[in-house]
């Protein structure tokens, strides 16, 4: 029975913050199980929901028949890219691009994507690239996934017994994503009952650092030298004394570039009642005898160790801290 899945669905909006309690959304279907169970769902919560298909018309009449089931079961709205059925994309990704670009600007839109889709997306990607990232939950342009908590078998039970309709798509066998699905994926089965939820967890893992970073980090963490250093690029290295890695390098603040080898130093702007560490003279009045103007003096940086300014760039050190912090400002137009 899948009397639960909205209130699972409604959980992983909430935890998510996908969609406003009560908002307008628009639903992109294929009129294939995923879609379909998410339009069902979203109106079942209570949602403003829309829907709207996108016909590409690369399987003729069994194309044109998708669009049709859409208007006729969801009400959908029904575009047709320029030039549909006569040039195929080149990838799958070029269809979905070509969706996301046609709806752009049309506020929150809801694609079908699964659990399911999570895990075949995870397995190609560490195939193809090494990569374990997975679907996004929330794209940048407004597109969210509602249903990636809930497994395709799960909406097709879902569409079975609420007696909604959908389609198979044909194409979907002579795709990547296909024989991952037919092949692929049952033959790790076989290797171990666990495969999906396995790949499923690594779209959770967050993502690691560039493996040339990962190799100089390596090497020097297993260095036997008492004191090494090695460069991370961008102006930053890595200094391993002993036991100790810190980090040193430029700080970009503003139009300014400040560099130090005292490790725990922090950049801020100034706060009420600042003083020069080791001086009774307030950063305010150390700016009026520098005759730094008004409008410049919050934005000015400071250089602190815990709660103490040690250094205002290009006006004052505290004592013992001379020479601790290099800085200069950028005075290009």
């Amino acid at each position: 029975m899948t009397s639960a899945l909205p209130d699972r669905v409604e959980s992983w909006i909430r935890e998510q913050d996908l969609i406003p309690p009560g908002g307008d959304i628009i639903c992109l279907v294929s009129g294939g199980p995923d879609s379909t169970c998410l339009w069902h769902v979203l109106r079942e919560l209570g949602y403003g929901v829309s829907a709207l298909h996108v016909n590409h018309g690369l399987r003729g009449a069994e194309s044109d028949e998708d669009a049709r089931d859409c208007l006729d079961l969801m009400g959908a709205e029904i575009l047709m890219p320029v030039g549909a059925g006569h040039v195929r994309p080149a990838t799958e990704s070029d269809l979905r691009d070509t969706r996301y670009r046609l709806t752009e600007g049309r506020g929150l839109r809801a694609t079908g994507h699964t659990a399911s889709d999570q895990v075949e997306t995870v397995l190609y990607r560490l195939v193809s690239s090494g990569s374990a990232k997975g679907i996004k939950v929330r794209r940048q342009d407004g597109v969210v996934r509602p249903l990636l908590s809930v497994w395709r078998e799960e909406t097709e039970a879902y569409c079975r017994e609420r007696g909604l309709p959908f389609r198979v798509d044909s194409s979907n066998l002579a795709s990547k994503r296909g024989l991952i699905r037919d092949e692929i994926l049952p033959l790790l089965r076989r290797l171990h009952p666990g495969a999906d939820r396995n790949l499923l967890a690594l779209a959770d893992e967050r993502p690691r650092l560039p493996r040339a970073l990962e190799r100089t980090l390596a090497e020097l963490l297993s260095s036997t030298a008492g004191t090494k250093a090695a460069d991370l690029g961008g102006g930053i290295r890595a200094v391993r004394e002993y036991e100790t890695v810190r980090l040193e390098g430029r700080v970009s603040f503003g139009p300014w570039r400040l560099e130090s080898t005292v490790p725990g130093l922090v950049v801020r702007t100034r706060r009420p009642g600042d003083r020069l560490a080791g001086r009774r003279k307030k950063v305010q009045d150390l700016f009026v005898d520098a005759k730094v103007p008004r409008a410049e003096r919050d934005a000015w940086p400071l250089v602190v160790s815990g709660d103490d300014v040690v250094a205002v760039p290009g006006i004052a050190e505290a004592p013992g801290w001379e020479g601790s912090v290099r800085a200069w400002k950028d005075v290009r137009p």
